[in-house]
């Protein structure tokens, strides 16, 4: 298990809800800090996925379990 900073919980919340609540607490983040975000949206993984891609960030690690996704987001 990777260790984190920070964690969003954003389940149950449809997005674009996941990726606001992440991109509101990264800009509080310092540089090569970690976030952990959990999310229920089926279409989570796209949305947090190409943010991440985008932003410059690192995308260390991504988890689905049954109806949850799990992502390990590294500031840059």
């Amino acid at each position: 298990m990777i260790e984190f900073n920070t964690e969003v919980d954003a389940s149950g919340l449809q997005c674009p809800l996941p990726l606001l609540r992440l991109k509101k607490i990264i800009s509080k983040m310092q540089a090569d800090e970690i976030v952990r975000v959990i999310a229920t949206d089926p279409a989570a993984h796209l949305d947090i996925g190409v943010y991440v891609e985008q932003s410059g960030h690192e995308m260390l690690q991504y988890i689905k379990q049954e109806s949850r996704h799990v992502f390990y987001i590294r500031k840059k």
